[in-house]
């Protein structure tokens, strides 16, 4: 299946099932994987429609959800599944996640009981559901050993470590690592490891915890969990918090119909070199999206997750154990690294006085006026880039709608083109905030203003908004016509 069609597919799926034509549709914002989300309705038929070409991944997700549901945990339920098993429908479980709700009121008692519920479950994930997997259907991995270990303690060597330029002996700190990694490994107790158990990955609904996006699962360390879940970076969850919860697990493990048994003490020592193995895992990914693939949410999330690493060293500077590996975390943590990855602090007022007009526009129609009376301002050329109105399939279509987006992501250099507009722009945006100036225009222009520059203006909009949290106006001059 061309990605390109994913939407017609999840729309003639709903209508298979439900013998009815979605009346609403919405595509959802793509994470970090190649999976592709739309919500779809028909009055009381709400589902969410999923394509992954992946068909392995796919099936460990259709596995785990019916094991899961088996259990009676939590977990979105599969509505209908297509013969190529590339596209499916599941339940709605609505848009909030823990992380949204933490975001809008803070660490509230409400959502420190929401978390104690995630931990219900999670026990439960580990101790009974973690019994009956059968781990030879595991996505890409069946067991967390030591390669696994290795492989998450190098994607932050390379991805992040090395691209900080910082000094340290690198044969030496390969050499721990591989130590580390084999030690790790040998750990026992082990069970169903979530892999990604944090607040992002909870949803929301009648105060109730759903859970999604555990098909990375596998057999691995359950003290893993707790660390991804507890020291989430942006959760910044307080420090009392982490040690009320980490304690309320060993109370939800008393709850168990057959208790686990863990000894404590080992366990805890466990879950404190998860906690350092997990943030290193952490940066890594953030510096893959947001150091080579530039892409805002990771780039800002760096900062942070360095602030939680120099948290973690102080407050256990027993860890880590090896020599190489801890001066490289102390050079990580040093104000002159901090301050490369902290986002510049601007005057409240000045965030809120500055206004950016962004357009698009056909250059076969001219230059668009500027009616500020500043003057100035960008405007850049997209007619370099592979034109999707060459073809057919595209012709009525415009920038904004899914099928092009895909086309220019996939098919043209527009996330190369957009990264060096976005450094450029943000250097004017920057100054301008810091000297208090309130108008900046930014303008793309393409041959008919459908297709290229007006998906660019749409990325610039998001990218000023999610990066400076920018009052933003945007006007696509041909489609207005």
């Amino acid at each position: 299946m061309e990605p390109t069609d994913f939407i017609t597919d999840l729309n003639t799926l709903f209508h298979e099932h439900f013998k009815q034509k979605p009346e609403y549709t919405q595509l959802l914002p793509q994470a970090g994987s190649d999976r592709r989300y739309i919500r779809l309705k028909h009055q009381d038929n709400a589902v969410i429609g999923v394509f992954n070409p992946n068909k392995n991944e796919n099936n460990t997700y259709f596995y785990f959800t019916q094991l899961f549901e088996k259990q009676g945990l939590p977990v979105p339920k599969i509505v209908e599944i297509s013969a190529n098993r590339q596209t499916y429908l599941v339940e709605d479980l609505g848009s909030e996640t823990l992380f949204d709700i933490m975001e809008r009121e803070g660490h509230s008692e409400r959502v420190k009981s929401l978390f104690k519920k995630s931990i219900d479950a999670l026990v439960r994930f580990h101790w009974e559901a973690g019994k009956t997997v059968d781990y030879s259907l595991c996505f890409s991995y069946p067991v967390f050993d030591k390669n696994q270990i290795l492989s998450d303690l190098l994607y932050f060597k390379y991805y992040f470590a090395d691209l900080a330029k910082v000094h340290y002996n690198k044969p030496e700190l390969l050499e721990e690592m591989k130590t580390w990694s084999e030690n790790l490994a040998a750990v026992r107790p082990q069970t169903f490891m979530y892999r990604d158990f944090q607040s992002r990955n909870i949803m929301v609904r009648d105060e109730s915890v759903y859970f999604i996006d555990y098909q990375g699962g596998m057999l691995g360390l359950p003290q893993y969990d707790l660390a991804s879940l507890l020291w989430q970076a942006r959760a910044k969850l307080p420090e009392k918090w982490k040690k009320d919860l980490l304690n309320y697990y060993f109370e939800a493990l008393q709850q168990l119909p057959e208790i686990p048994s863990i000894r404590e003490t080992e366990f805890r020592k466990v879950y404190l070199e998860c906690v350092l193995l997990r943030i290193l895992q952490t940066l890594g990914a953030y510096g893959f999206r947001g150091l080579i693939e530039q892409k805002p949410h990771f780039l800002k999330s760096i900062y942070p997750a360095l602030q939680q690493l120099a948290a973690y060293l102080e407050e256990y500077p027993q860890y880590p154990v090896y020599n190489q590996l801890r001066k490289l975390l102390d050079e990580l943590v040093k104000p002159a690294v901090l301050q490369r990855f902290q986002s510049p602090a601007f005057p409240k007022e000045n965030l809120k006085k500055l206004k950016v007009d962004i357009c698009s526009f056909s250059y076969k129609k001219g230059l668009p006026v500027d009616n500020s009376g500043h003057g100035g301002g960008f405007i850049f050329d997209c007619r370099g880039l592979h034109n999707p109105g060459r073809y057919d399939a595209y012709k009525k279509l415009t920038g904004k709608e899914e099928p092009v987006i895909e086309f220019l992501e996939k098919e043209s250099r527009m996330a190369e083109f957009l990264n060096h507009v976005f450094a450029t722009v943000d250097i004017s945006v920057e100054d301008y905030l810091t000297r208090g100036f309130d108008h900046l225009s930014v303008a793309f222009g393409c041959t008919g203003g459908q297709h290229r520059s007006v998906y660019a203006a749409e990325a610039m909009s998001r990218h000023l908004k999610q990066k400076y949290g920018l009052s933003v106006s945007i006007r696509h001059r041909e489609q207005a016509a």
